[in-house]
């Protein structure tokens, strides 16, 4: 294990890049060798939770290798892979690549050498031409995000925070294969994606919460646009807003025909960088939030990552997350025919509870979407049966028995007689028994 991680180190800058300021500016160093060692410890299963728990701490960005590799030995034939690597010198495919140079090195093969680095892109993104590429992208975005920008205000369960908080926990929820599959005939029919139907969704899920008609929405792209970085580990992820406006009598059908456009216009301008749009933007930046959109959407369609050794069974170990990125974060993956949803909130402002009615009522209002996407949004129904036999039958039942038999002023004069003390009237400080 340790000798493939070295290869895989020296194979890759990136993995021997440190993150330092210079003259106040963040950059790049790139060492020729350094030290690693793989982690090992031995560990019973009551133990194994406390030894997982403990591996994960910060990073010192100015020492790298920025990846941690420990194995935990739980019996002869049971181990635990521990695998730790920063968002700055990484991103998702990077993880599969690890994951299946790994696998064939540990296997004893041979890797073709890497045509260019890490650092190669980088310049190329500092150049004049790149510069001059990305002008009528920026121009795109500019337009998009033009005029006053919508901040989404959804209920809180506490006061939002002076200081943003990134405390958080997931929900997990299932889409059961066969509204899976209702979804995808749904987007085949209309030619759009799984993931633009399950996007709206997302985006009215937010206009039913908060009553807005304009919002927008973060979601990633891979940003490997050029044939030579794949088979590159490193930060190529960006981040798009998506600008959309569900109004409530809009037709769902024309709704997704509108996020179809406005996502295939937000891909193909998907080049220029998130943190200068927002610095071109010129948003004043508020301690307690994200810039331009606090909730988040993704579907993730990179590879599985797996380790592929024979005779090796393989599962991932459950590790509970604490963080939360954004106040609300829906990210999606297809498993097995159907939906993998993770819900991850903040829990400075949500308790679980909520959470886990965002993920039923998202649940919900797909299940309407594929039964019968032909109405309007308004008439999309999130609400489950439960929800709505409590609303009419809890909250507005009103009936109560009466004495019918007598009249209204007849029933005020006998509690006049009763209780004459009583406040009857107020009209200022002034009051009336």
């Amino acid at each position: 294990v340790e000798h493939a991680f070295r290869a895989l180190i020296q194979r890759h800058e990136t993995l021997r890049t440190g993150i330092e300021q210079v003259q106040g500016e963040l950059v790049q160093r790139i060492y020729d060798e350094v030290e690693f060692a793989v982690d090992y410890f031995q560990a019973s299963e009551r133990e194994v939770e406390q030894v997982v728990e403990a591996y994960y701490h910060p990073f010192d960005l100015t020492k790298p290798p920025l990846l941690r590799i420990g194995l935990i030995e739980v019996a002869e034939d049971r181990h635990i892979l521990l695998f730790d690597m920063h968002h700055i010198v990484s991103d998702g495919i990077s993880t599969a690549l690890l994951f299946d140079e790994f696998s064939r090195l540990y296997r004893g093969e041979e890797l073709a050498p890497l045509r260019i680095q890490y650092k190669d892109y980088a310049v190329w993104q500092h150049s004049e031409a790149y510069g001059q590429m990305l002008q009528p992208q920026k121009e795109y975005w500019l337009e998009q995000l033009s005029g006053e920008l919508p901040v989404l205000e959804l209920p809180t369960d506490f006061p939002r925070p002076a200081v943003q908080s990134f405390d958080g926990r997931t929900v997990k929820f299932y889409i059961e294969k066969d509204r899976t599959e209702k979804l995808k005939e749904l987007a085949a029919r209309t030619g759009t994606t799984l993931y633009m139907v399950l996007l709206s969704a997302y985006t009215i899920l937010m206009h039913k919460y908060s009553g807005q008609e304009d919002l927008i929405v973060g979601t990633p792209i891979a940003g490997r646009t050029q044939e030579e970085v794949r088979p590159i580990v490193g930060m190529f992820i960006n981040t798009l807003a998506i600008r959309s406006r569900p109004e409530r009598s809009k037709p769902y059908l024309s709704y997704l025909e509108e996020i179809k456009d406005i996502t295939l216009g937000a891909f193909e301008h998907q080049n220029y960088l998130f943190e200068d749009l927002v610095e071109s933007l010129h948003i004043p930046r508020a301690t307690g939030r994200n810039p331009l959109f606090d909730t988040f959407f993704s579907l993730q369609n990179t590879e599985n990552e797996q380790i592929v050794i024979e005779g090796l069974e393989q599962s991932f170990y459950p590790l509970e997350n604490q963080t939360s990125k954004f106040e609300l974060l829906l990210d999606i993956s297809e498993l097995d025919g159907q939906l993998e949803c993770r819900l991850e909130y903040a829990t400075a402002l949500y308790k679980q509870e909520t959470a886990e009615r965002f993920a039923r009522h998202y649940d919900k209002l797909l299940e309407t979407i594929a039964a019968g996407p032909d109405g309007d949004i308004a008439s999309l129904e999130m609400l489950t049966e439960e929800e709505i036999r409590k609303l009419v039958r809890g909250f507005n039942d009103l009936e109560a028995d009466y004495p019918q038999q007598q009249t209204i002023h007849g029933l005020f004069e006998e509690q006049a007689e009763l209780y004459p003390d009583n406040v009857a009237a107020v009209m200022n400080e002034r009051q009336l028994t």
